[in-house]
């Protein structure tokens, strides 16, 4: 367990990531995207700018309504979601929630969904130029919608030629979020490298769902959804490992981290920054939790966040 206790020390360490392509953090901790909104209102609860980025929730051309109710559900050990990728679409989020968040000084990554390559990148084309958006998040791995999303990260051809149109609409820095459902996420990984990735973040939810035995009938409006939360923590840090020996751009990781050692446990299998999200819902103060314990132990050990990824043992004396 990390230790509570200050450690003082004349030598801070350098918490700090560079992602390439201008995404530069302070720090590795994000939020994931679809747990924070649009950062108003955690900000009743803390500086959001102390986080390395807000990831805010998904973004399309024009607004979605998502999916019918009931749209989450609690399971052991996690949630079970089928919003539907529900958003106010990319001009009200450009007029009206951007103004807040630059009045907050956070660093602002967007991460972007579509039903087509020609939605993907029309949006990437509006947010290339907004001032304050540092990176986009193309989402190819949600899987509530029956069009577009997961279908693209799924086959690595439709992958690739979708971050190839993208590259070519926007210099901002594009994090491509992988599914875990695709059977070769580390092939998916390559293949968005190739065409021009800067980054990579995963993993998405897995696709679940939940039966009401009374009725016989899915708990959700959208039958299934994604599992997050703690069940899926050992999957993604597998496949956060697999991925990190598998390309050269950085690995952003997220899937069930919950506090300071997960976030930890992340860097140390090969990601340079993580994002944290279920956890936002049962404390609004996770991922600034999060980052408290991390520097605690980066500060103990006196070891820098960057020196920490991909530092996994794997010999057995």
């Amino acid at each position: 367990m990390i230790s509570n206790s200050k450690h003082q020390t004349s030598n801070p360490v350098d918490l700090s990531v560079d992602l390439g392509r201008g995404l530069h953090l302070p720090n590795p901790v994000m939020t994931a995207s679809g747990t924070f909104g649009y950062g108003e209102e955690a900000s009743g609860y803390f500086d959001i700018s102390r986080l390395g980025a807000v990831v805010v929730k998904g973004i399309s051309a024009e607004p979605r309504q998502g999916n019918p109710p009931p749209r989450v559900v609690e399971t052991p050990s996690g949630m079970l979601n089928s919003i539907g990728l529900q958003n106010v679409g990319m001009e009200i989020f450009i007029s009206e929630k951007m103004p807040f968040l630059r009045a907050t000084g956070a660093r602002v990554v967007v991460n972007v969904l579509g039903s087509s390559v020609e939605e993907y990148a029309r949006v990437c084309e509006r947010l290339d130029k907004v001032d304050g958006v540092l990176a986009l998040e193309v989402n190819i791995s949600c899987p509530n919608v029956k069009e577009g999303g997961v279908q693209f990260g799924m086959k690595k051809p439709l992958a690739a030629g979708l971050v190839k149109v993208l590259r070519d609409v926007t210099d901002k820095h594009l994090m491509v979020k992988l599914s875990p459902n695709c059977g070769d996420i580390a092939g998916i990984a390559r293949a968005v490298e190739e065409a021009g990735a800067d980054s990579v973040s995963l993993i998405n939810t897995i696709t679940g769902m939940e039966i009401d035995v009374r009725t016989r009938r899915p708990v959700l409006g959208g039958v299934m959804g994604g599992l997050s939360g703690p069940a899926i923590r050992p999957v993604a840090l597998r496949m956060v490992h697999e991925v990190f020996r598998s390309v050269k751009i950085p690995v952003v990781g997220l899937g069930g981290i919950m506090e300071g050692e997960h976030a930890l446990q992340f860097l140390i299998a090969g990601a340079s920054a993580v994002q944290v999200g279920t956890a936002t819902f049962t404390d609004p103060l996770a991922p600034l939790r999060v980052l408290e314990s991390l520097s605690e132990y980066l500060q103990k050990e006196q070891i820098s966040a960057r020196e920490l990824v991909g530092s996994l043992c794997l010999c057995r004396n």
